[in-house]
């Protein structure tokens, strides 16, 4: 087959719609040698790239197609599908192009989470204007939806009445690297390069209301006079962090509460910038505090449990999927849980070694393979 995707993520984006779709590219196109994969990117990118002599990226060929780039990514590039004989469309972020239904290629696309639905008034009235239209569109026209987890596939049924027999729930994996093991040397370049704490909690993902950074600075506070163990923070944000930054303020936690990612060091760093460096900041940490309100799936578990350190998460959402059994479960409203788990997690050695195996073996289901294999029935049900 010949097998194209909308690659602006993959090129662009360095959070987990980025991650997802590297992740996806690079597995299919190793474990699935046979197929020829066209990436589909508006714009040329120096932050990733592939070297997969079956993977091929292609550029808007046209003037007006590089100054109207996005014109050419929701619509125009269908030209660009025939040409090239593509069998297969993969919409990897909610999204396909304008009337792809009406020519003989098939198409798929992915739907992480329906998040704008269920908070809108977390976004932006036009965000969420944009965001129904295009996602409405894919659901309807696309072949088939694939559905990161068995909640997003609940909430397209629920919220847009697609028919269950449409959808098809496909795991994401994570970048390899999480799972081998950082020599002590690396760990010790990384520690110094960033100037990290000798112990320390990770928190890894955007600083926004649903994704809760507010309540582990809350819990971490309640705790001031029993642990002196700092939050390293991964992540940025608008509004919402700027809350976050005035409560640390307010409780002078500034020596508690590390924004990584606004050091110097941490925006001039390519290896920072394109993730490469997180799996030595994960191995070094005593666990993630990952307690959000709602997720699509929660990339950041994932990497933690390929990573076996514990895992501080919600009890609601798709979160207790991405878990499994080895997880540290908390009530994301009160932060007094978090306190508690993280106490558990410094003070209870056995327990937490054995939530870590646990969560080790959990994660063996999210192997690059399996998650592949899984895509790749998906593709061929359709094509």
């Amino acid at each position: 087959m010949n097998i194209g995707f909308d690659a602006k993520r993959a090129f662009h984006n360095q959070t987990g719609l980025g991650h997802y779709s590297r992740t996806l590219i690079h597995s299919l196109a190793g474990y699935f040698p046979q197929h020829e994969y066209f990436l589909f990117n508006p714009k040329a990118s120096t932050s990733f790239q592939f070297n997969e002599q079956n993977v091929h990226e292609v550029l808007p060929g046209s003037f007006l197609s590089r100054k109207l780039s996005a014109a050419w990514r929701g619509n125009w590039v269908k030209k660009d599908l025939k040409q090239l004989n593509i069998d297969l469309y993969h919409g990897l972020s909610h999204e396909i192009p304008v009337n792809i239904q009406k020519t003989s290629i098939k198409s798929i696309v992915t739907i992480h989470d329906l998040i704008f639905e269920r908070y809108p008034e977390q976004f932006k009235f036009i965000d969420r204007k944009i965001y129904s239209k295009k996602f409405r569109y894919a659901c309807e026209h696309a072949n088939k939806i694939i559905a990161i987890s068995n909640q997003t596939k609940q909430d397209i049924i629920d919220l847009y009445k697609t028919p269950a027999e449409k959808i098809e729930v496909c795991y994401q994996s994570c970048n390899p690297a999480f799972g081998e093991r950082v020599t002590e040397e690396t760990k010790q370049s990384i520690k110094a390069k960033y100037n990290l704490p000798d112990r320390y909690f990770l928190y890894v993902g955007s600083i926004i209301e649903r994704k809760n950074l507010l309540n582990i600075c809350v819990a971490i506070n309640s705790l001031r006079n029993e642990i002196n163990i700092p939050l390293v923070v991964i992540g940025n944000g608008g509004e919402y962090k700027q809350k976050v930054k005035d409560y640390v303020r307010q409780h002078k936690l500034e020596d508690r509460i590390i924004f990584l990612s606004d050091s110097p060091v941490a925006r001039s760093s390519s290896t920072f910038q394109s993730a490469q460096d997180f799996p030595d900041i994960y191995q070094l940490a005593i666990a993630m505090i990952y307690p959000s309100v709602f997720e699509g799936f929660g990339i950041p578990v994932l990497e933690a449990l390929w990573s076996r350190i514990p895992v501080i998460t919600s009890n609601v959402s798709c979160l207790p999927e991405a878990g499994g059994e080895g997880a540290f479960y908390v009530d994301p409203t009160k932060p007094e849980e978090i306190a508690e788990q993280m106490k558990r997690i410094l003070t209870d050695e056995s327990f937490v070694q054995q939530q870590v195996e646990k969560g080790w073996q959990h994660a063996q289901r999210f192997s690059n393979y399996n998650t592949a294999a899984k895509v790749m029935e998906v593709y061929e049900q359709v094509v």
